[in-house]
């Protein structure tokens, strides 16, 4: 399995849709999706590196502070399955005019470096018209405000890396230039600090701002400086709020910008349902109190659902007068399971990224927002203590006997190395050999794992003690598991101790006497279920005959026949010597 960011970092690569992407084959591993304002691209987990290039020329490392600051976000599930989310907006695509924008990002697959690894090319364009006056976007490392802009031939920041064709990476951060007869970007001020700080100072800082044909955009970590939080309707809501300058020789002018997000404290958890709110009136967002709220929409991973496949996963959206609150079961689809180690204990966590879109204008300045959140969230760990589950039948004989076990419940990343008995290690291949015979079953529907076992009674891993005085015989089996969580390769380890006691076979006896009228027959079948038949004289003991003369005790049978029975035969014997 090839595991993305080892090294925490990872490098990609973009280019302008006038690269010859068809010199470089397409595989089904690769997919690209244009889901409104965001492009969303998922990969298999069969990819080494991820490099591009810009403009034909320039490579650029992509590291979490750049995904950041560029508009780039990516997950990974479980199984190293891998999703990259794109602002269109984002600091390496082809803006063609504010309508279309193209991205392509380019993958390696893992060689032995002494030869050109094979690169598998994916691009996208997507088309987004019309805009609304604002568009405010919440990724999971980001957050991103788009507004409109009126002012005539202000100077386009370029967003792109610059420099020379050999450069490996380019200096982005470079700020605006003056134009003859444009307005030039000259100072961004935070509130509500009243910072002040030029365009080449915020995007060292690690903000990003650059200006299109018709909007600006500016874009923050959650978790920067000059963003701050407020309580909006009882919900923690991070802001990030700006007024950045423009200036043409005598003239400034001035344009607004705000973006607000849910933090992690929006969310409630119970074991069986996760409840998200969102405030509905998003105060600092509003200049009165007076909008109309158009859509709601939810989705997973960026995508719309319709009303169907919500109910289809038990989701829900209720809209109040204050919040718009957001059910998902624990494990419902959508999400994945994620297994952890804890004091050699197994905990689980149900991670999900649900999405929330909103649109809705405000009555007073005639202005539509769309607001987006991208929220990915996980609940607290969850103790689940591995079971072995003992499924030994115990109607046989010792030498046909095995212990039939059952080790689970676990999550897909899980797996099971080795087993450890009183005198020996074993991996699974090992075990196999032996005649354990150790197999994963999967549940219905792929989502959980068991591992399978059985264990001759006759194998010398296995402990026999008989009792005598009992007439039974105990055979115990001790053993460790050893299991490994992927991809970080956590060991952790369950014991378990499981034992089957036998009767031991004895013999049916059948003893007799008479006294003055009826023949007494005891028949003691010990500790051996009766599976025999009982002839009287030349009669089967049947259920009507038993009636008449047989009396059952815990482990034997008495037969009370009359001297006087047609079933009692009488034979004089005669004494070789008389009185």
């Amino acid at each position: 399995m090839i595991i993305f960011l080892s090294s925490g970092l990872f490098c990609l690569l973009m280019a302008a849709v006038g690269i010859q992407a068809q010199q470089t084959p397409s595989i089904n591993d690769l997919n690209a999706e244009c889901l409104g304002n965001v492009i969303r691209l998922s990969v298999a987990p069969l990819f080494e590196e991820v490099d591009t290039v810009f403009n034909d020329t320039q490579i650029i490392n992509l590291t979490p502070g750049l995904a950041t600051q560029c508009g780039f976000s990516f997950k990974f599930d479980p199984m190293g399955n891998a999703m990259f989310f794109a602002s269109l907006q984002n600091c390496f695509s082809q803006n063609m005019d504010d309508k279309m924008f193209s991205l392509v990002m380019q993958f390696r697959l893992p060689g032995n470096h002494m030869t050109e690894d094979p690169v598998y090319r994916v691009g996208k364009t997507c088309s987004y018209t019309p805009w609304t006056s604002r568009e405010i976007l919440c990724d999971r490392n980001y957050m991103e405000v788009s507004v409109r802009r009126t002012l005539p031939d202000i100077q386009t920041i370029p967003k792109q890396p610059t420099g020379g064709p050999k450069a490996r990476s380019g200096n982005f951060r470079r700020g605006a230039e003056a134009v003859a007869s444009g307005y030039k970007m000259t100072a961004v001020v935070f509130s509500p600090s009243k910072n002040v700080m030029n365009v080449d100072e915020v995007q060292r800082k690690g903000y990003a701002i650059a200006n299109t044909l018709t909007r600006l955009v500016l874009r923050s970590p959650h978790n920067a400086e000059e963003t701050y939080l407020q309580n909006v309707a009882g919900v923690p809501m991070r802001v990030l709020s700006t007024s950045t300058f423009f200036e043409q020789k005598w003239l400034v002018t001035r344009v607004d910008a705000t973006a607000v997000c849910p933090t992690p404290e929006a969310v409630a958890f119970t074991p069986e349902v996760i409840t998200w709110y969102m405030p509905k009136h998003i105060d600092p967002l509003f200049s009165s109190d007076a909008f109309t709220m158009l859509e709601v929409y939810m989705g997973i991973d960026a995508k719309r659902l319709d009303t169907e496949e919500m109910a289809a996963r038990n989701y829900s959206v209720l809209v109040t007068e204050a919040h718009i609150i957001v059910e998902i079961p624990v494990g419902a689809v959508g999400g994945n399971f994620k297994s952890h180690i804890q004091d050699d204990q197994y905990f689980v966590t149900y991670t999900i990224e649900p999405m929330l879109e909103l649109l809705w204008i405000e009555e007073v300045a005639h202005e539509n927002t769309s607001y987006k959140v991208l929220f990915p969230i996980t609940t607290p760990p969850m103790a689940r203590p591995p079971q072995v589950r003992n499924y030994t039948p115990l109607d046989t004989v010792p030498e046909q006997a095995v212990f039939v076990l059952e080790l689970g419940t676990f999550n897909l990343d899980v797996e099971l190395l080795n087993i450890t008995f009183p005198t020996m290690v074993l991996t699974v291949a090992e075990c196999n050999a032996r005649g354990f015979n150790v197999q994963e079953q999967r549940s219905p529907d792929n989502t959980l794992k068991t591992f399978r076992m059985e264990v001759p009674f006759s194998d010398p891993v296995v402990f026999k003690e008989r009792r005598a005085e009992q007439g039974v015989t105990t055979f115990t089996l001790q053993l460790i598991y050893g299991l490994v969580i992927f991809p970080e390769y956590a060991p952790f380890s369950h014991s378990a101790v499981v034992d089957a006691v036998l009767l031991d076979i004895v013999p049916p006896s059948v003893t007799g006497n008479c006294d003055q009228e009826n023949f007494h027959i005891t028949v003691d079948y010990r500790n051996q279920e009766p599976f025999f038949v009982v002839l009287v004289g030349k009669r089967l003991l049947n259920h009507e005959f038993a009636q008449q003369y047989l009396t059952e005790g815990d482990t034997d049978f008495t037969i009370t026949l009359p001297f006087s029975s047609p079933d009692a035969v009488f034979e004089v014997r005669r004494s070789p010597k008389t009185c």
